[in-house]
């Protein structure tokens, strides 16, 4: 055995902690009650996330809902799509100021933003073309990072210059990601790498689709990409990025080092890289069973994936149920009645239907194996999410990226929440020692 394995052994042999000492000492794991629901650990006016509703001191199970600065996010989207017009721009102006702007002010906005598109002389190449990396979410973490030897008021916490520095990053997000991308897959050079540049006239989400595809898009593609930024451009305080950005923030550091920490959580696989894994175990049940449309066969294979005996064999039917949402995911609803329309423009309407089906199915078959005592689960967002972004030919690469590009504005919101009003108080959390003296594992003596 050698020295890393040994250490290694015994780093796990260490670090075994006892469940049932959490019981013992009350600890909340993953800041979760016994009834699913959150601890309670701070107070925010940007999101809200509705799940349960609370009678005779029980939570019981509701529709989601979900709203961004008291608008639920139901009507801020019927509000732009009864428009006929693109809403991210309108919804980062909500999170960041608290209320829906009028026109002339989400005009000035849009042209705000578009104008903050462009990065820096020297960025492209020199940190993204030329230092290429192997997964796109470090790319923009690492280019944020860069962005703050660009910014001269990079450590000016005045409200002023918070939001100045929240616009670049909202603007810059979808360029550093799409540039990231084109980075990792060809090596650079001047004649056989094309890159595209900002194009200040399109809506953000357009831009995005234009940068990765040129002008080879449909109007309800970059539609449903709209959909879907705003869809994810905030969830509330308690969501695994969010919460980094606020306890990061906390410690009074620059905008740039929180948001990088807030890209670390979101590209982790049981966060923002949730969807690849629909998109993985849905090409498992499209290859093992033969009628996507027969009921019975697809439910004795969603029974099988439950019992570990088929797809990844974790027991997980990825994409259905959520930390909170329980009869339904209100982003998931919006999501998916305009991934029917998509479907049938891009002629993939059997597989949206599987998708339906199992959505449909799923809930009763986890009930089934759980028992009484099971939670009440749903489709959530990532479930329809990844089926999008495959009918918008965007490579898999992006699809947590997207997620960044989306969630950016409420990260920023919610920074400045920390940083101006919430408590001023550094967040930090206790930890019970309960080391347990164990056998020293001897290593190796050696010569």
């Amino acid at each position: 055995m050698t020295l890393l394995e040994k250490l290694a052994k015994s780093a796990l042999v260490s670090s075994d902690i006892d469940k049932s000492l959490f019981d013992e000492y009350n600890v909340k794991r993953g800041l979760r009650n016994a009834d699913f629901s959150g601890v309670l650990v701070g107070l925010t006016t940007i999101g809200d996330v509705v799940g349960y509703n609370k009678e005779n001191g029980k939570l019981t199970p509701c529709h989601g809902e979900l709203y961004y600065r008291g608008v639920e996010l139901k009507d801020l989207a019927k509000g732009f799509q009864d428009n006929n017009r693109h809403g991210f721009e309108e919804t980062a102006f909500l999170l960041l100021s608290g209320c829906l702007p009028n026109s002339s002010d989400l005009q000035e906005f849009a042209h705000q933003l578009a104008a903050e598109r462009e990065l820096p002389s020297f960025f492209s190449k020199n940190m993204i073309l030329s230092l290429r990396g192997r997964d796109i979410m470090n790319m923009l973490a690492r280019s944020v990072l860069g962005l703050y030897t660009a910014d001269e008021a990079a450590e000016d916490y005045s409200p002023e210059n918070l939001l100045k520095q929240s616009i670049s990053l909202i603007a810059k997000f979808p360029v550093i990601v799409a540039y990231s991308y084109f980075g990792m897959r060809h090596s650079y050079q001047r004649k056989s790498l094309v890159i595209r540049h900002p194009q200040p006239e399109l809506s953000l989400a357009e831009n995005f689709l234009y940068m990765l595809k040129g002008r080879d898009y449909t109007k309800l593609e970059a539609d449903l990409l709209d959909l879907s930024l705003v869809i994810h451009a905030e969830h509330g305080g308690g969501n695994n990025s969010t919460f980094t950005t606020r306890v990061v923030s906390s410690a009074q550091t620059d905008t740039y080092s929180a948001i990088a920490a807030a890209l670390g959580s979101l590209k982790g696989g049981l966060h923002g890289g949730a969807n690849l894994k629909v998109i993985d175990m849905m090409d498992n049940i499209k290859a093992n069973v033969k009628n996507w449309s027969d009921e019975k066969e697809v439910a004795e294979y969603l029974k099988k994936i439950l019992n570990k005996k088929a797809f990844d064999n974790t027991g997980k039917i990825y994409g259905i149920g959520h930390a909170i949402y329980t009869l339904s995911d209100p982003r998931a609803i919006l999501l998916k009645e305009k991934a029917r329309e998509l479907a049938e423009e891009k002629g993939k309407l059997d597989e949206f239907n599987l998708y339906a089906l199992i959505e449909e199915l799923a809930p009763q078959i986890f009930y089934e194996f759980k028992g009484a005592n099971a939670k009440t689960i749903s489709a959530n967002v990532d479930f329809y999410s990844g089926f999008v972004y495959q009918c918008l030919q965007i490579p898999k690469e992006i699809y947590t990226p997207i997620f960044a590009v989306a969630r950016i504005a409420g990260w920023c919101a919610h920074r400045i929440e920390e940083v101006s009003f919430s408590s001023r108080r550094i967040i930090r959390p206790a930890y019970k020692n309960v080391f347990k003296r164990i056998p020293y594992i001897e290593l190796d003596k050696r010569q």
